[in-house]
């Protein structure tokens, strides 16, 4: 994805704050649960800085998407079924955003008048929520959307797909790399039916 200068300097902002609210939102309900470790690791905290992955952040800037540091969860300290405990904790994070895209697109739902300058920054924050959280549910490891699946599933269905875990970087990176061999986004195209469906949802008809 090529973005311009404009774009680009709307995107990072909007991408970091999106990034901080999902890994803290993934933090926070692996504590509710009872797990003490994102406490431990610094990673309860709004703060982009605990939460941003070197790498993630240079793909932002090269190929216009990025993705922040996974928060380490021990599910042997929640106090509920850690399969089910692990898909609250991975929903968290994509409901997280999807919250914070209806959040910065109130302006355009209640019509008020704003700047241009804060009109557009709301609308890239609105919408690369709105992105991660649609991106983060497929039910592709390492993605929240696998963990999800596992905690619906019944338990010896999830236990036979559990192993496809290793695999998954391998293939989101496939994807990836196929969009850019075909010239056509493989995850857009995954991707736009729900985000459709959810756009107008979020900044109103």
């Amino acid at each position: 994805m090529n973005l311009s200068l404009n774009e680009l300097l709307l995107a990072v902002p909007a991408f970091v704050i999106a990034i901080a609210v999902h890994e803290a939102s993934h933090a926070f309900a692996a504590t509710l649960l009872g797990d003490p470790s994102p406490r431990r690791a610094g990673r309860l905290s709004l703060n982009p800085l605990r939460h941003l992955d070197p790498l993630g952040t240079i793909t932002l800037f090269l190929m216009g998407f990025g993705w922040g540091k996974p928060v380490f969860v021990n599910p042997g300290y929640f106090r509920i079924n850690p399969r089910v405990g692990m898909a609250i904790v991975a929903v968290a994070g994509p409901v997280s955003n999807l919250l914070m895209a209806l959040l910065f697109a109130l302006p355009f739902r209640m019509h008020l008048i704003v700047s241009r300058e804060l009109l557009m920054l709301a609308a890239a924050v609105a919408s690369i929520n709105l992105l991660l959280a649609v991106f983060n549910l497929i039910p592709l490891p390492p993605l929240d959307g696998f963990s999800v699946l596992l905690g619906i599933l019944p338990k010896p269905l999830a236990a036979s797909i559990a192993p496809l875990a290793q695999y998954g970087p391998a293939a989101l990176l496939g994807l990836f790399a196929l969009s850019y061999v075909f010239k056509v986004s493989v995850l857009g195209v995954i991707m736009n039916p729900a985000y459709q469906l959810l756009q107008p949802l979020v900044f109103g008809s």
